[in-house]
């Protein structure tokens, strides 16, 4: 592999000796490239299959991508894999700001935890250096509170990742959090709580990342500059909802308290916001994490605009906590207590003032230092529930104070989606969003706002999801190459690692046809690098690693074709709403405008789509099982001979 866009080493970390060494990242980078393909060889090569995410042998693995540290691409994203402690199988999760740019600059390309420390520690990496250090004066505090103390110490240009107590006390929805707020979970950082690694500071040493062919690359981004793709259209927001009564476009939200927070390397694009509170508290205020607690604290407060919602975030930020787990796990106490099946007096919580600052206070503190009914609702929620009485286990929850609202971009909406659903071992937010967003801008193009037609987002289809059958969405037909083709473009995404607002560049504003480029991708991969690749090629390396981590999955018991399943609701309840398109409104195979509500998924046509999406695969259709031959065609041939007799064919 040339040495162009990567930094060259992966630093290991051995916890159980206190010893630090290197290895070269062209051991994994010529088949897996980076970010969660080296990841998941890493953890293929180490991780025993029966290893709980709490023992010493399991692996905590920190990568960052061959595009990381370049500017101008939105491509310095990092990716955390390990073993989830909620299932106890291979998960990841995929964090911005400016962290992973920096263990570029520092010289590294990935670092691997494994072993347990006798004493709470963190990394330090100084460019070469890289030691150990006492972590006993932050090992208890809050994520924000030890950042701040770990960058007085290091300096505000040292950037730091850390877990909070929820992490510390092993709950399995425990997050990580990082410069400019960045989070992400995964189920793993529970896992370097029981290792006794409070935190990682990099400081880099002012390297830049080297690009092959200059010439190439600078043309490149001069195109996207010229397409304007850092000036994007946002009116699809204008129909975009969090819950049936709260617009996404902020609604009372005082925008003057707004600023933009762009990772590293970032073009523009993204609407990655931060708040600043009355109090002078200020943090990162997006997406779900932003609102999560929004319908709940306007059903107490009121619909007037009070900054307990932001408050909410910051205190799962703070006991490193994940809110989407914490979004469920509100609506599922909400409901339990008006059934009358849970008590305040039962759970130690004040279940009737969910909504208010109070609530969420005790709540979010009793999960992350496991205290009283936190203890058990630290487990995860299916356990909570096996916990609970018999009623409470049929109770129905969802998100964002909805229980029908179980499945953002859900298979009831957009049909290509069940398969992400299906088969990933943790929320597929990647993978989702490449057809919820085109979608949605769709739906504006219906009411004059974008440029996106019924035309413009069947040729879209034509050329990122193999046919124009995949741009009628109430068929399944072509919906299982759709799905394929996606899923490898987006694993090649989580390879480099591209930011998901951005890539792939489906469409473009300040074009004839408005049709976008699934090349760029590749383009950009070959001129940092200097690897010649074409956009097949990147979607082959793609689809290597998608089978990559299909094999540690069947290799750590979970089941093939029976494991590809859906939330049963989704065969049972009809959809009534969707978060980015609240009318559900889709085109139909002629163009026309139809809604989606009301509709189920068909459990018959989820299994001959099932058989389709194996059969293009290269598995066995009727197993689901990965075949040897299609692994070996795939330069798996290691892969195949590692797994067993009865997991593949």
């Amino acid at each position: 592999m040339p040495p162009f866009g990567y930094a060259g080493t992966i630093l290991r970390v051995d916890l159980t000796a206190g010893k630090i060494s290197k290895s070269p990242t062209s051991d994994y980078s010529d088949r897996f490239v980076g970010g969660r393909g080296i990841a998941a060889k890493i953890y293929w090569d180490e991780v025993p299959p029966k290893a709980k995410a709490t023992d010493p042998e399991s692996r905590v693995i920190f990568a960052t991508g061959p595009l990381g540290g370049v500017p101008g691409v939105g491509g310095s994203r990092w990716t955390v894999s390990g073993k989830s402690a909620d299932t106890g199988m291979f998960s990841y999760c995929n964090c911005g700001g400016r962290w992973g740019a920096e263990l570029k600059f520092a010289g590294y390309d990935a670092v691997v935890i494994h072993g347990r420390s006798e004493r709470p520690v963190y990394l330090l990496i100084a460019g070469e250096h890289a030691s150990l250090e006492d972590a006993s004066e932050i090992w208890g505090k809050g994520s924000l509170e030890a950042r701040r103390i770990l960058k007085g110490q290091w300096g505000e240009n040292a950037r730091v990742v850390t877990i909070g107590p929820g992490g510390e006390n092993g709950a399995v929805m425990a997050s990580y959090l990082a410069d400019s707020d960045a989070s992400g979970s995964g189920q793993t950082a529970a896992s370097l709580g029981t290792k006794k690694l409070k935190a990682i500071v990099v400081k880099g040493t002012g390297k830049k990342v080297k690009i092959a062919r200059p010439e190439e690359f600078r043309r490149i981004t001069d195109r996207l500059r010229d397409l304007k793709v850092a000036f994007p259209n946002y009116d699809w927001l204008q129909i975009s909802r969090w819950s049936r009564d709260l617009v996404l476009q902020f609604r009372a939200l005082p925008l003057e308290k707004m600023k933009r927070e762009p990772c590293y390397g970032c073009i523009g694009r993204c609407a990655r916001q931060s708040y600043q509170a009355s109090d002078g508290t200020s943090g990162k205020f997006l997406c779900h994490s932003a609102f999560f607690y929004q319908p709940y604290a306007e059903r107490y407060y009121g619909e007037e605009w009070n900054e307990v919602p932001f408050h909410a975030t910051k205190l799962c930020d703070a006991y490193g906590l994940d809110t989407k787990a914490i979004d469920k796990i509100i609506g599922w106490l909400d409901e339990c207590f008006k059934a009358g099946i849970l008590t305040e007096a039962e759970t130690g919580l004040p279940l009737s003032r969910i909504g208010s600052l109070e609530f969420v206070e005790k709540l979010v503190r009793q999960i992350a230092m496991r205290e009283g009914y936190g203890d058990v609702l630290a487990g995860g929620l299916e356990a909570a529930k096996k916990k609970a009485p018999k009623a409470a286990r049929g109770i129905k929850y969802g998100m964002l104070g909805d229980p029908s609202f179980f499945d953002p971009y859900g298979p009831r909406y957009l049909i290509m989606n069940a398969f992400p659903y299906a088969m990933e071992p943790t929320f597929p937010i990647g993978q989702l969003h490449e057809a919820s967003m085109i979608i949605s801008r769709w739906r504006t193009g219906t009411l004059g706002l974008s440029y996106i037609t019924t035309d413009v987002l069947r040729k879209i289809a034509r050329l990122f999801w193999g046919s124009e059958a995949a741009a009628d969405f109430t068929s399944y037909e072509g919906k299982a190459l759709a799905a394929k083709m996606m899923q490898d473009r987006e694993y090649a995404k989580e390879c480099l690692i591209l930011c998901d607002f951005l890539w792939p560049m489906m469409q473009f504003e300040f074009t004839e046809d408005h049709v976008g480029d699934p090349t760029l991708e590749s383009r950009l991969f070959s001129a940092v690098t200097g690897w010649e690749v074409d956009e097949p090629d990147l979607r082959g390396i793609g689809e290597r690693v998608f089978n990559l981590q299909r094999a540690i999955l069947i290799r750590e018991g979970r089941p093939a074709r029976e494991g590809d399943r859906l939330d049963d609701r989704c065969f049972t309840e009809p959809l009534q709403y969707d978060l980015s398109n609240p009318d559900c409104l889709v085109p139909d195979k002629d163009g026309n405008i139809v809604s989606r509500k009301g509709i189920v998924f068909d459990r018959h046509e989820w299994e001959r789509m099932k058989d389709e999406y194996y059969a293009l695969r290269g598995w066995d259709v009727k197993t689901g099982l990965q075949t040897k031959t299609k692994l070996e065609e795939l330069d798996l041939g290691d892969i195949a001979r590692g797994l067993g007799p009865n997991q593949v064919v």
